[in-house]
Formats: structure tokens, C-alpha cells, sequence
């Protein structure tokens, strides 16, 4: 599907549900929440659905979009969405149509915009939008910086091309507020972040004379750094910062007792490859899974599978 046949299925349909990701970011709720305001530009009856992981940064922006509990959807809209098994928890049903940006996407919707090339699934959602209004508002334009800016880490990370950088200049050119945007995702964090990050730069591990960077978090450092979720933006990105390092690791341990795996790598070695034997996925230099296991386990297991992987 193209982004003018996906425009077209979409405001064909009424009652739509527009569905994010589980443990939410930036780009999934951000891209969703402009999808949702463009549809209803469009005169279409549209609702996010009431992710309850989203967090204070984002419920500001994406709250007013929730679905309220008796609407009853017609077409379900999954946006960077790669794996039905990732899906919001709470949702139950089928997908229509899924627009994402991954190239792990499984194809479990009954339709599919995807683009791997695209560095954030508000790239995709830009140009859908613009294939059904001939603007974007200042509201959705500074939504899809919000999605574009957190998925590329300010533009540092190495997702970053030029077509995200001209994506971010016609999203500025609409109206995007890139100082509230910088300010609020990049600037400013609370005291509680700053004692994570004392704690997580405290307990990095090193491997193979520094190549391999682990950092961990456990609900420990979490109650006593009084850190809430809205605090645990981009914990993936600290252990990267270590100079040497090729595959970088961060450990993060659940009320469950299992662990969240966040990997990021350079061209040498697949974050995906490495994910994906756990199940997981996402791009070559950045993935994710879940282990069922305690972060201890959890750093075995990943270093046995960095053995087989990375010869």
C-alpha cells in the first residue's frame, strides 16, 4: 500500500481506533494522536485507544484523543506497531490497517503501509495526512516532531538521514514548536532521572575489553531514585555514550520480575538478529525483547547469544 491508497482506505471507513504500542514512545503516540486529529479534519469519527502505559509528557498531548469506553469502533488503525504481540495492553481484536516504520513488521494487519527506509513512523503518518488535507495543523505538526525528534534522539541517532531532516523542516515550516518539543523531551528531566543516571553510570559492566556496555535497572534503583515511567525516556541511549563500545545493552528489570531489553549496536553486529532469537526485534542498530528472567539472567543469556551472533 502507498501513502495515497492508505489516505483513500481511510477515509472510507468511520468509527475508527487508533491503537499504539506497549511500554509507549514518543513516535507511536505522537504519530497516533496527529492520525487521529487529521482523520477527524476529515470528518471521520476517530479515537485513540486508552493506552493506560502512556506517560505525563505524552498524556498531555495524546489524552484529550482517548477513546471513551462505550465507542464502539468499526476499522482499527495500529500505528508503529510491528508485531501483533506488542499491541496496547487491554486491546482485543483485529487490525485493518497497520503504518509503521520497522523491518521486523509481520504483516498481521489485513492491510499494511511500511516503510523501513523512513527513520519514524511520523514520516509515514506526514504524508498520509497530507494525502488527506493539503496541510498539516500547528497541533499535528508539532505531534510528528514530538515522533520524528524521540525516535532519532534529537536527530543523533543513526537512523538519522536526510529525508528525516526534511521531513523535520516541513514539520517546522507547518507550525512544529521545536522549542517545546527540545525543552520538554531533551532539556529538562527531573531530579529523581539525574539519581537514575547516577546509579545506572554507576553499575555499567563492560565486556570483551569494553566492546559490549550493559547498563541495568532494577525496581531498586527505581524506588529509591523515586523514579516514575516518565522518567525512563531513552535509557537505552546511556550505555551507548561509552567511547569503544559496539553493542550496548541496557537491563531492565519489571514488576514481574523479568526483564525489558533495549540493544543498540553499530553497522558490525544486528541489534535485530540479537532480539529477535528472544523473540523481539526493531532495525539493525536498535531492538528490543523481553526475557523471562531476572537481569542477571538476562545479561547471561544475551552474552551467550552476542557469542553466537558476533563471531
Amino acid at each position: 500500500m502507498n501513502y495515497k491508497q492508505c489516505a483513500k482506505t481511510l477515509l472510507t471507513h468511520e468509527n475508527i481506533l487508533i491503537v499504539t504500542h506497549r511500554n509507549p514512545d514518543g513516535d507511536t503516540v505522537a504519530s497516533a494522536a496527529a492520525l487521529c486529529s487529521a482523520l477527524r479534519r476529515g470528518g471521520r469519527t476517530a479515537w485513540l485507544f486508552p493506552n493506560e502505559q502512556i506517560g505525563g509528557k505524552l498524556l498531555q498531548f495524546s489524552g484529550k484523543y482517548f477513546a471513551p469506553a462505550d465507542f464502539q469502533p468499526k476499522f482499527v488503525v495500529a500505528v508503529d506497531v510491528a508485531d501483533e504481540k506488542l499491541l496496547s495492553r487491554g486491546f482485543e481484536g483485529e487490525v485493518d490497517l497497520c503504518i509503521d516504520h520497522h523491518p521486523t513488521n509481520t504483516h498481521y494487519a489485513s492491510e499494511t503501509l511500511v516503510k523501513p527506509e523512513k527513520a519514524a513512523c511520523a514520516e509515514l503518518v506526514m504524508e498520509v495526512i497530507l494525502c488527506m488535507n493539503a496541510e498539516l495543523t500547528k497541533e499535528e505538526a508539532t505531534l510528528l516532531y514530538i515522533g520524528l525528534a524521540t525516535d532519532t534522539g534529537c536527530f543523533q541517532y543513526s537512523n538519522t538521514n536526510a529525508a528525516a531532516f526534511r521531513a523535520a523542516a516541513e514539520l517546522l515550516r507547518c507550525g512544529a514548536d521545536n522549542t517545546l518539543v527540545n525543552t520538554l523531551f531533551f532539556r529538562k528531566v527531573s531530579r529523581a532521572r539525574l539519581m537514575l543516571e547516577s546509579m545506572i553510570y554507576a553499575g555499567l559492566r563492560y565486556y570483551r575489553e569494553g566492546e559490549i556496555a550493559v547498563a541495568t535497572v532494577t525496581q531498586e534503583m527505581l524506588e529509591k531514585s523515586g523514579a516514575v515511567e516518565d522518567d525512563l525516556d531513552d535509557l537505552a541511549g546511556l550505555a551507548g555514550r561509552v567511547e569503544g563500545s559496539v553493542i550496548n545493552i541496557t537491563i531492565r528489570e519489571l514488576a514481574d520480575g523479568n526483564s525489558k531489553i533495549s540493544v543498540r549496536s553499530t553497522e558490525e553486529v544486528s541489534s535485530s538478529e540479537i532480539c529477535a532469537v528472544f523473540g523481539g526485534g526493531g532495525h539493525e542498530m536498535a531492538a528490543g525483547c523481553t526475557i523471562y528472567g531476572d537481569p542477571e539472567k538476562a545479561r547471561e543469556m544475551l552474552l551467550n547469544v552476542i557469542d553466537e551472533v558476533w563471531k
